[in-house]
């Protein structure tokens, strides 16, 4: 909608559920629908003449030099913006960004969180800060459930996680399927992302870091006490 880029790459593997019409501009019509195939369409509507380029099945290791490479005009990624929860897509993305020297952003929807690694200023930066010391890409393929969500919390820093996030991660795979995400949430992140996207390809300094915008510090409810799940009323 702002015009920040005229040609895009997209990688998505899933579909559209039922779960996901809380925080995608999509009806029940479009349950099924790829979701790469969803975000083009929606692009297209906007702006008919935007170069777009969809990698249907996601990202893997068969296609991920690609993804980042030169395309038919000779033009590679400027900027990279990794929004997934599978662990090797994060690290091996990262590697080719680093590798390239293509700044990433990535959003995380709990207290607004938005991670910003310079890897075009700084070529020998850390993965996330650091916070995964050396490990590769390799390291995380195989993981399993509990390993990738304990990857995954030391990612985003799980002492910084929200207490609505946290109760919730004691009960995905029980009594949730995923941890919980709304449109608030989504859209609060594609403005951060998209603001901060738009100043570094204009070539503002922007500095790596984690910066958050969490809407209930700024909004408090200092009298608030959460019902514990499970309590009857």
């Amino acid at each position: 909608m702002e015009g920040v880029g005229g040609a895009f790459r997209l990688a998505d593997f899933d579909r559209l559920g039922l779960s996901n019409l809380n925080r995608l501009r999509a009806g029940v019509h479009e349950v099924g629908l790829e979701k790469s195939m969803l975000c083009a369409r929606r692009m297209y509507e906007l702006d008919p003449y935007l170069d777009i380029d969809i990698h249907r099945g996601g990202i893997n290791e068969q296609n991920i030099a690609d993804f980042f490479g030169a395309d038919e005009h000779g033009q590679g990624l400027d900027l990279l913006i990794e929004e997934c929860d599978t662990p090797w897509v994060k690290v091996a993305a990262r590697e080719h960004a680093r590798s390239r020297g293509v700044p990433v952003l990535m959003d995380t929807n709990d207290r607004g969180v938005l991670d910003i690694e310079r890897f075009d200023l700084e070529p020998d930066r850390p993965l996330f800060h650091g916070r995964i010391g050396a490990t590769t890409g390799a390291d995380v393929r195989d993981l399993d459930r509990d390993e990738a969500l304990r990857f995954l919390l030391d990612v985003v820093d799980e002492q910084r996680l929200s207490p609505a996030m946290r109760d919730a991660l004691t009960r995905v795979g029980n009594t949730l399927s995923s941890w919980p995400q709304l449109a608030s949430g989504v859209m609060l992140g594609a403005a951060l992302v998209t603001d901060t996207a738009r100043r570094i390809l204009l070539g503002e300094p922007i500095p790596s870091g984690r910066h958050s915008i969490d809407l209930e510090a700024l909004v408090p409810a200092p009298e608030f006490v959460p019902v514990p799940h499970g309590a009857g009323l």
